[in-house]
């Protein structure tokens, strides 16, 4: 088993590599790639040495899989010449997300439509995939008719540099800015780019990828992404509005059955999730679950995951592993 890891250097390659490290992924050869200026370096994986190569190298030595966390750009010119090399491509990146041609996966609610034809499978935004992994099920019992969900995202997920520069404000060190502002002592309602609709490209991933992973496309949702001061993981509060009225108690046990899902949920005692205790890891943790007052058959509640492990790396992994027990390479 050949996996190549395309961006091995970065904050979610080396995420990567600590996940199928952590989740004794069946290795026998690791080829981890990176840009030029990294080529030659040594990374550790399961206490081996491996030196960093160039795409073209890693092409050659014809990887089973490949996971991609190494930007739009280089996905899109890349991860075509793994593909025709017959390698099986999982790509971080949003290049391929809303391609009709291409599937977008979370495991635990659609791995079901990959099939070995899918030589280049896209791994959802991080935003997205959290809140999905509680909607699906939901979805299944109540239909959703309508979403509004405002999110106050981790600076890990911008990168290295963004984490540096809050780590920077803190210590009153001036340094290079990741942000047009600060970020610590600060929250700031603009993630990507500012698209016509005055929406940001984030915000309008959760709607167009919600839509494509569930597979409906008459889910009404309306997002607002944030980035504030915290490094252990992405926070939602949802609201949800089904066209069948609910029972809480059965909302609760529907979501504690939920693969990926753990219901933190008991105000009485503070227990709610928080990106301190998501952070590191690999599941989704939902809590303050509570019907909306203003209007029938809606209910807010506050999801909170690891944006590196299963906003990223963790479920691009667990896409490779759907696809080695059920030989879909």
């Amino acid at each position: 088993m050949k996996i190549a890891v395309v961006g091995a250097t970065g904050l979610v390659g080396s995420k990567m590599l600590q996940v199928l490290e952590e989740r004794n992924f069946p290795v026998t050869e690791l080829i981890p790639v990176a840009s030029e200026k990294s080529i030659g370096k040594e990374i550790t994986f399961k206490n081996k040495k491996y030196k960093v190569v160039s795409a073209e190298d890693a092409i050659a030595a014809k990887p089973d899989i490949a996971l991609f966390s190494a930007g739009g750009n280089t996905s899109l010119a890349l991860a075509p010449k793994f593909a025709e090399a017959g390698v099986t491509v999982i790509d971080n990146s949003s290049a391929w997300r809303m391609d009709p041609s291409k599937k977008l996966v979370v495991p635990e609610v659609n791995a079901n439509v990959l099939t070995k034809n899918d030589k280049i499978i896209a791994n959802p935004n991080c935003s997205t995939i959290q809140m999905v992994l509680v909607l699906n099920p939901l979805h299944k019992k109540y239909k959703i008719k309508r979403v509004v969900v405002s999110t106050y995202q981790s600076v890990t997920g911008t990168g290295v540099k963004a984490v540096q520069q809050m780590e920077n404000e803190r210590n009153n060190i001036k340094g290079e800015m990741a942000y047009k502002y600060p970020i610590d002592k600060n929250a700031l309602p603009h993630i990507d780019v500012f698209l016509d609709n005055g929406y940001t490209k984030e915000e309008m991933k959760m709607v167009n990828e919600t839509r494509k992973i569930i597979g409906d496309q008459t889910i009404a949702l309306t997002a607002t992404c944030v980035r504030i001061p915290v490094v252990g993981g992405h926070s939602e509060s949802v609201n949800i509005e089904f066209e069948n009225d609910f029972d809480l108690k059965e909302v609760r046990e529907i979501l504690s059955k939920a693969p990926g899902v753990v219901v933190q949920d008991d105000v009485e005692n503070f227990v709610y999730p928080m990106p301190l205790t998501a952070h590191e890891k690999d599941d989704t943790f939902v809590g303050r679950i509570r019907r909306d007052e203003t209007q029938p058959n809606t209910l807010n509640c506050w999801i909170v995951s690891d944006n590196l492990r299963k906003g990223a790396a963790t479920n691009a992994v667990q896409i490779a592993e759907y696809l080695v027990s059920n030989k879909l390479f």
